[in-house]
């Protein structure tokens, strides 16, 4: 009856999931889309036949293939990029690398979910600059915002937009101090042929459905240190036993007042849970085996974008990616420049963008300094932040995901054409 059920799964994909021309008008060109097949919904459907509900081996195999995909040691897999946020920050609390009341880099230009677990575990989040041409932190700057303060640097990839690495952790070791990669957006980026993710003392990513690979909602936490994946392990699921000891009989757990206790229900951590089920990871398994293939459509559609829009360089500016790095396009970033705002705005553009069927979105939450959740919040700021508040006022992104067809992706660039045309009247 499953096998019955798993082929009916196949033969509705392949009529859903039929390729469709876009059509102007009727369709949109979204910011983001999974891109499945009948593997991930006969891995889901599967699962969910087998009473697979909770954490189990599609887990696990799901952490090794991410982990090994990346170049680490150890992967994690939670509910979400934010809840690998928070584990992460918590270890490295309960392991002593890092101090509350310490100060956090991180780019001025981020998410939310960068700085709130930050203030939520009591830190101080200090924001720096960001680079106008890639939306990263300012590596200047980053290293004069370093003081007796800090406790850990924070690094994102915007976008998917690499960052020099190499350079963060050797400012990072010269004042031995941790670093934590929200690698989030940033699935397959590489800097000079190291991935993403695979630099940090920590790093985290995340598996929403609109990013590069998805388990619909989902996240996960890579390190190369055992110590601190022992500690994840158990903080990721209410703070049982950092490690079982399998030679031992189940009732071995002695400490304090317990005294042969169910090792199953020994406490030893102050923990969350934020566990990934296995019906999200059957999701991720066959995710993780196509990214290489999902990113190079997303590089060759951002490539489209900026051989026909380039001849607009002189109203917009288009993505950078330095020789070394290789960007995997989560979004096309968009920003105006400044000596045409008094002819044209973002606003303007976005709204004529979307009356035409384009999505836009945010460059995230922009300068967070500004967003009202700040309000009240201990904070500390490392210059003037003039390209984050920038890049708040004046910069956008639309999609770049593999389901844009040569349709769609035609009428992008129509659409920006008659948009600059009819500026030039």
């Amino acid at each position: 009856m499953k096998d019955k059920i798993l082929d009916l799964v196949s033969e509705y994909c392949k009529e859903e999931f039929k390729p469709k021309p876009f059509q102007i008008g009727k369709d949109k060109v979204g910011v983001g889309w999974p891109c499945y097949s009948d593997e991930e919904l006969r891995g889901a459907i599967g699962t969910i036949l087998d009473l697979g509900l909770s954490q189990g081996p599609k887990v696990k195999k799901f952490e090794e293939l991410y982990s090994e995909y990346i170049g680490t040691n150890y992967g994690l897999a939670c509910n979400s990029g934010s809840s690998a946020n928070l584990l992460a920050l918590t270890v490295l609390l309960k392991s002593g690398r890092l101090k509350k009341g310490s100060e956090v880099i991180i780019p001025a230009t981020t998410f939310a979910t960068v700085a709130m677990p930050i203030l939520q575990l009591g830190l101080v989040p200090k924001f720096v600059d960001v680079d106008l041409d890639t939306y990263n932190i300012n590596i200047e700057e980053m290293e004069k915002a370093i003081d007796h303060k800090t406790g850990l640097i924070m690094t994102v990839p915007t976008l998917a937009c690499p960052i020099d690495m190499e350079t963060v952790m050797e400012i990072a070791n010269k004042n031995n101090l941790p670093v934590l990669e929200d690698c989030c957006e940033a699935h397959g980026a590489s800097w000079n042929g190291k991935k993403m993710g695979s630099f940090g003392t920590l790093s985290c990513f995340s598996f929403f459905v609109a990013h590069n690979i998805t388990t619909g909602e989902g996240g996960m936490v890579l390190t190369d240190d055992e110590e601190l994946y022992n500690l994840l392990h158990s903080t990721r699921e209410f703070g049982r036993l950092k490690q079982y000891d399998k030679s031992k009989p189940r009732f071995y757990y002695t400490n304090g007042d317990l005294k042969d206790f169910d090792e199953r229900y020994a406490f030893e951590e102050i923990g969350y849970n934020v566990r990934m089920t296995d019906i999200n990871a059957s999701f991720g398994i066959p995710q993780v085996k196509k990214l290489d293939k999902l990113n190079e459509e997303r590089i060759k559609i951002a490539k489209f974008y900026t051989t026909h829009l380039s001849k607009w360089d002189n109203y917009i500016q288009l993505p950078y990616t330095h020789e070394l790095g290789v960007h995997t396009y989560y979004g096309y970033t968009i920003t105006i420049k400044e000596g045409w705002l008094q002819k044209f705005d973002r606003k303007s553009l976005v709204n004529y963008l979307e009356r035409n069927g384009i999505e836009t979105r945010a460059v995230m939450a922009g300068n967070l300094s500004r967003q009202t959740f700040m309000v009240g919040q201990k904070f500390e700021v490392q210059g003037d932040l003039k390209n984050a508040n920038y890049i708040t006022d004046n910069s956008f992104f639309i999609g770049s995901h593999p389901h844009i067809d040569k349709y769609a992706r035609r009428h992008v660039v129509d659409v920006f054409n008659n948009f600059f045309t009819q500026l030039e009247k």
